[in-house]
């Protein structure tokens, strides 16, 4: 797979509160993997890296206008960032200030006048993610799980008390190893599966999509049910989310303390070339087991309309 095809990071910087609070879950939810940025030093340290990224800057605040002016007139004009797509998120419709940042200075990713109100602002949001291809192939956000040492999952096979260590995980499944290897077979159906994700708690049915060897262990592939409730889905999709931002600021804190090896660090993009074909086949099963869920909702549907 190559880096563009597992989409576009989206960061916000200086994020107003509508932004962290509400905003930023509704982009989650649509699987946009999307994080909050302190600062502009901090913003130019990850378009080194992510040399696609779209930004969204609230101009409202951590500088003054002009300041931010300057700022994004001096990213656009460099050649390596040519890639970045610069928004702007503000309080201010001012007309004159909405002219100069789209026609004159030529923002990329739009104006986005937060006084619209919420619905409005997530429509746009998501159109322009949408036009800017910022999921690319990917279907699901993912996040490595390989540390941390505060999440698994626990269940009982056989007279076996199983603990699990979560390798990587999105919202249709994960990959993990299972301590005792209880060796499971293929298309297994695990029923009352006990997962800890950090500070929560959530009990699922677990399909076993296949296994593979890495190193001496196994790594189990698992496929949570297509009709997994909306509040677990709300657990999974918070935890790959703080996992995913907790990532990006153990990156930022190294790449501050020693910016010339910037370029040798992990990136906290997060998945694991072994697991990718694997996962890949799980996206894809879980969207066509989706869509065979509402193709029998809607006959049903017609069944009762017609009777």
């Amino acid at each position: 797979m190559l880096l563009n095809d597992l989409g576009r990071k989206v960061f916000f910087v200086y994020p107003p509160s509508v932004v962290k609070e509400d905003l930023i879950t509704h982009l989650i939810d649509n699987e946009y993997e999307t994080y909050m940025v302190k600062d502009t030093r901090r913003a130019e340290l990850l378009f080194e890296k992510y040399d696609d990224a779209i930004c969204f800057v609230n101009i409202d605040t951590g500088i003054s206008e002009p300041e931010w002016e300057e700022w994004i007139r001096k990213i656009l004009a460099e050649p390596k960032f040519s890639k970045i797509g610069l928004g702007i998120v503000s309080y201010n419709s001012n007309e004159k200030l909405q002219k100069k940042y789209l026609m004159d200075i030529g923002i990329q990713c739009g104006y986005i006048k937060l006084k619209l109100g919420r619905d409005e602002s997530i429509k746009i949001l998501l159109a322009t993610l949408n036009a800017n291809e910022a999921k690319g192939r990917r279907k699901f956000v993912r996040a490595d799980a390989t540390g941390d040492t505060l999440s698994s999952l626990n269940f009982t096979h056989g007279r076996l008390q199983i603990i699990g260590k979560i390798v990587d995980i999105s919202v249709v499944g994960f990959a993990c190893i299972l301590d005792p290897d209880p060796e499971l077979a293929k298309n297994m159906l695990l029923s009352d599966v006990q997962l800890k994700l950090r500070a929560s708690l959530l009990r699922t049915d677990l399909i076993l999509l296949g296994s593979r060897p890495v190193d001496d262990r196994n790594q189990y592939i698992f496929l949570f049910p297509p009709k997994i409730e909306n509040h677990a889905k709300a657990k999974i999709r918070t935890y790959i989310q703080t996992t995913l931002q907790a990532s990006l600021e153990q990156y930022l804190e190294e790449a501050i303390k020693n910016a010339p090896k910037e370029a040798q660090r992990q990136s906290p993009q997060n998945t694991s070339t072994l697991l990718e074909p694997a996962l890949e086949e799980l996206e894809d099963l879980a969207e066509i087991e989706a869509t065979n869920e509402s193709n029998k909702e809607s006959q049903a549907k017609e069944a009762n309309e017609e009777g």
